[in-house]
C-alpha cells in the first residue's frame, strides 16, 4: 500500500513527546529493575552457578523484581520507539499490552474478593513454605522479617508455625541454637533498645505462657485481614490513581495512532 502525505496534516508534537516522556520513566524503571534484579543475584552467587534457582524451596523475591523490570523495560521501549519514529505498529502493541494489564488487574481484583477464602488459603500454604525456606535465600529472609515487623505479627498462624523450619522447630534432634525460637523480627520493640538485638527470639517458645510477651503472637495472615479494611480507601485511592495512569498512556497512544494514520492516508471521509 502507498501512501501519501498531507500537507494539511501534521502529528501532534504534544501527543509525541507526552507520550514519550510517559514511557521514559518505564523504561528506566524498568532497568532499574532490571539491575536490581541481576546485582541481587550476583551477590548470592546465582549467576554463577545457575542451578540455585532450582534449589530455593520457597519464593525468591526477586524473580518477582526480574518479571516487573522485563514488562517496564518493553513496554517503555514500544511505546518511547513507537513514538519517537511514529510506529504505528510498536503503538499498537504498547496500547494492547496496558490494555492487557488493565484488565487483568481488574478481573484478578473481582477474583479476589469473590473467592476470598480460596485466596486467604493460597497466602497462608505459601507464606508455610517460605517459613521452611527462610533460611535458604536471604532476600526471602529479608521479606519475612520486614513483613513480620511491619505488621506486627510471628508466622502465619502464630508463632508456632516455625516449628516447620528446621533451624526453630522445637524436637529433641534439633541441635540447632535457635532451637524451639523464634526470628527476631518476631519480637516486641523494646523502645529503650537503639541496637537491633538479633538473638531476642531465642528460646522463647520454651518459656512460661507468662513471659511469651516477648514476642508477637498474632498470625500475619489475621494482621493482614485486619489492615485491610483499615486501609481500604488507601488501596482504592492507589488503584484509581494506577488506572487513570493507564488509561492516559493508551489515549496518549490512540491519539497519536490516529494522527500518524490521517498524515499517512489523509482524513477520514
Amino acid at each position: 500500500m502507498q501512501y501519501y502525505r498531507y500537507s494539511s496534516a501534521e502529528v501532534s508534537c504534544c501527543y509525541k513527546y507526552l507520550l514519550f516522556s510517559y514511557n521514559i520513566i518505564f523504561w528506566v524503571a524498568g532497568v532499574a529493575f532490571l539491575g536490581a534484579g541481576f546485582w541481587a543475584w550476583s551477590e548470592k552467587g546465582v549467576l554463577s552457578d545457575l542451578t540455585q534457582i532450582t534449589r530455593l524451596k520457597g519464593f525468591d523475591p526477586v524473580w518477582l523484581v526480574l518479571v516487573v523490570g522485563v514488562v517496564m523495560f518493553i513496554l517503555g521501549f514500544a511505546g518511547c520507539i513507537g513514538a519517537l519514529r511514529e510506529n504505528i505498529c510498536l503503538l499498537q502493541f504498547f496500547c494492547a499490552a496496558i490494555g492487557f494489564i488493565f484488565f487483568l488487574e481488574l478481573i484478578v481484583g473481582v477474583l479476589a474478593f469473590v473467592f476470598k477464602d480460596w485466596v486467604k488459603d493460597q497466602v497462608n500454604d505459601l507464606f508455610l513454605r517460605n517459613i521452611r525456606a527462610y533460611r535458604d535465600d536471604i532476600d526471602l529472609q529479608n521479606l519475612i522479617d520486614s513483613l513480620q515487623k511491619l505488621n506486627q505479627c510471628c508466622g502465619a498462624a502464630g508463632p508456632n508455625d516455625w516449628d516447620r523450619n528446621e533451624y526453630f522447630n522445637c524436637t529433641d534432634d534439633n541441635r540447632s541454637r535457635e532451637q524451639c525460637g523464634v526470628p527476631f523480627s518476631c519480637c516486641v520493640a523494646d523502645p529503650a533498645q537503639t541496637v537491633v538485638n538479633t538473638q531476642c527470639g531465642y528460646d522463647v517458645r520454651k518459656k512460661k505462657h507468662s513471659e511469651k510477651n516477648l514476642i508477637y503472637t498474632t498470625g500475619c495472615i489475621s494482621a493482614l485481614e485486619a489492615w485491610l479494611p483499615r486501609n481500604v480507601y488507601i488501596l482504592a485511592g492507589v488503584f484509581i490513581a494506577i488506572s487513570l495512569l493507564q488509561i492516559f498512556g493508551i489515549f496518549l497512544a490512540r491519539s497519536l495512532i490516529e494522527d500518524i494514520e490521517i498524515v499517512k492516508c489523509g482524513p477520514p471521509f
